[in-house]
């Protein structure tokens, strides 16, 4: 802890850094080491609030001189809480939160610290936008280095396959650059091997043309699943690239005009609509969900900033997901994922959610090591409760979601939709033989492992020459 760390070189430090240098005994503390998972409650000794790349540089060295573990901050999304050390240094990159938009190029600059709501809000203006998460307060360095799934991947890609540099502080304190024509093997790692490789304080993304989406939410009683859930599969399936969202339990919302009063604070099945084009493209394509007469709907244009942030899950909440990736989605799979739905804390922020895959993304064929983009569907428990007394239940239902869904599942896994699931699960994520040619990158940019807080690739040392 702080008494571990002379006061003289916190000083030193805090006359080095252009941030804010916190330690515990200091006013803003706590807020500082709170996470979107209220589950994790961690003291790191130092928390430095980067301004800039050398900022990072200098907190990164200041680390490793006082043996003090090292944690990454972008979003603080990562159910794990990965983002924060017991003892240990933060390197806080919120800061640096800046985007600056090409519209001639169509790229973006995004700062290693900046959320979905930063970028996609720099984006708007010019009517452009890439593949941003499903909760815009969610980082997008994590995000994209981790594969990078949202409500448009199916038109514009994974968030990896619109990534074209990035800038990385290594755990020796070099800058480093990122791309097809530059250290290439460290540019395919970044590509779904998230933050081991060092500290990325910037990113360089592809954008598209993206002037109108609309946002659409169709409710029905719980005990419908089964049926809806067939008709949602398989207007999916013939459904264009345009067509995102999910098919989502979750509790009946208050406050909405659309949710009847049957289902407020009530178990509800949500067909969630996204859709890249205008309102009345989106009603041909889901018309005949919407045949199906729902308790309650909504469907309404809207820009695709405000719909980035329509469905935020808020922050406070106690924390447990997981996922399965499935091949196909048969009808014994939709009864044994509908009936596992009752067993999910309610009322509560929890989401026993069904996502479509497909389109772009499955179309992508660089050799990045991100197997899991082949899949039809991807199950993901979501579970967010607030009260401790049901952490056992919520924890239960997430695991047993995944059992009841393992016949049909890939075995490979988005690992940004997981916490700490063991090894077994980072190399199914990745797939053996990317694993082990990620485990060589990692020795060569981080032979310590310093960068071990993350779903971590041990260094793989190529055996000394005999000759």
């Amino acid at each position: 802890m702080t008494d571990s760390v002379d006061s003289r070189a916190l000083d030193e430090l805090r006359s080095t850094v252009g941030g804010q240098v916190i330690v515990p005994a200091d006013g803003g503390y706590d807020e500082a080491r709170t996470l979107f998972n209220a589950m994790i409650d961690r003291r790191p000794a130092v928390i430095v609030q980067c301004e800039g790349r050398s900022d990072v540089v200098h907190a990164v060295a200041f680390a490793r001189a006082h043996g003090l573990e090292i944690a990454v901050r972008g979003g603080g999304h990562g159910v794990a809480g990965t983002a924060l050390t017991e003892g240990g240094l933060v390197v806080d990159l919120r800061r640096m939160n800046h985007v600056s938009v090409d519209s001639d190029a169509r790229t973006a600059v995004v700062g290693g610290g900046a959320t979905m709501s930063h970028l996609d809000r720099a984006c708007q203006p010019h009517g452009l936008a890439t593949t941003g998460g499903r909760v815009s307060t969610t980082g997008v360095g994590g995000f994209t280095l981790g594969g990078g799934t949202g409500w448009f991947d199916r038109k514009f890609g994974l968030a990896c396959d619109n990534l074209l540099d990035a800038e990385v502080v290594t755990a020796d304190g070099r800058v480093v650059r990122a791309a097809a024509d530059e250290n290439a093997d460290l540019f395919w790692a970044l590509h779904g091997g998230g933050g081991n490789f060092g500290v990325v304080t910037s990113l360089t993304l592809r954008l598209h043309p993206l002037t109108t989406t609309t946002l659409g939410m169709l409710l029905f009683a719980p005990e419908r699943g089964p049926e809806v859930a067939r008709l949602y599969r398989d207007v999916l399936a013939e459904g264009p690239d345009e067509l995102g969202g999910g098919l989502i339990y979750l509790t009946g919302p208050e406050g909405e005009d659309f949710v009847p009063e049957q289902l407020v604070n009530r178990l509800t099945l949500a067909i969630v609509v996204t859709y890249a084009g205008p309102e009345d493209e989106a009603r041909r394509v889901v018309a005949p969900l919407v045949e199906q007469q729902p308790d309650g709907q909504m469907i309404e244009e809207m820009p695709h900033a405000e719909l980035q942030c329509a469905l935020d899950d808020p922050p406070g909440y106690r924390n447990y997901w997981s996922a399965e990736q499935l091949d196909s989605f048969p009808d014994p799979a939709v009864d044994a994922f509908c009936a596992r739905a009752a067993d999910m804390v309610v009322p509560s922020a929890s989401q026993h959610v069904l996502f479509p895959m497909g389109g772009a993304v499955a179309r992508g064929d660089a050799d990045f090591p991100i197997p899991w983009r082949r899949s039809s569907w991807v199950v993901h428990p979501f579970g967010l409760w607030t009260d401790p007394a049901d952490d056992e239940r919520a924890i239960r239902w997430t695991r047993d979601v995944r059992a009841d869904v393992h016949p049909w599942a890939t075995g490979a896994v988005y690992l940004n939709f997981i916490g700490d699931e063991g090894t077994e699960r980072i190399v199914a994520g990745l797939g053996q033989d990317n694993y082990d040619r990620l485990a060589t990158i990692k020795a060569e940019y981080d032979p310590e492992n310093v960068f071990h807080l993350n779903h971590n690739i041990a260094p793989i040392h190529p055996e000394p020459s005999t000759v």
